[in-house]
């Protein structure tokens, strides 16, 4: 069995496409349940396990770990996350501003209640992200952590705010 980097060195330099199917065979399924595990729904995985892989050929060059489970998973994550966001925005249209909501209020404060009891890094990269609107390369380079990482916490901190939130 060849090596992810033996692989994508036969695709990059002998344009070996049958490498690049060995590729998406070895982690499709992998990348599949992480989508599901953010979208919660099979059709929308799909897609963003396809843009995965469209993704990863198209930036395989700059791949230099020595395993590509987690870089695909980087992407994927990323990619799910990106369509969560397009599809909420789409759904939802936002309320105008002189319209106050009780209800809203209330989440608003909870929400803001559950951020305050995060650990410092989790707020600044919370504030980062979503009040000062920082692309995830910005945060990485002023966290110090590296883009995969930031990824990944932001999931992990949605995930426990939305624990508190329903508890």
């Amino acid at each position: 069995m060849k090596t992810d980097r033996e692989l994508v060195n036969k695709v990059l330099h002998d344009g070996h496409q049958q490498s690049f199917a060995e590729i998406v065979s070895r982690y499709s399924g992998m990348i599949f349940s992480k989508a599901l595990g953010i979208v919660r729904r099979e059709d929308l995985a799909k897609d963003v396990a396809q843009q995965t892989f469209i993704r990863a050929y198209e930036r395989l060059a700059y791949w230099r770990t020595d395993k590509l489970g987690p870089w695909l998973a980087a992407i994927a994550m990323h990619i799910a996350l990106n369509e969560l966001q397009r599809e909420q925005r789409n759904a939802q249209p936002a309320p105008a501003p002189d319209d106050y909501d009780p209800d809203r209020e209330a989440l608003l404060q909870r929400m803001e209640q559950a951020i305050g009891q995060l650990p410092e890094q989790d707020r600044t990269i919370i504030r980062l992200h979503y009040y000062e609107h920082r692309k995830t390369d910005d945060i990485a380079r002023l966290t110090g952590l590296s883009k995969a990482n930031v990824l990944v916490r932001l999931h992990r901190i949605r995930e426990r705010l939305r624990q508190k939130l329903e508890n």
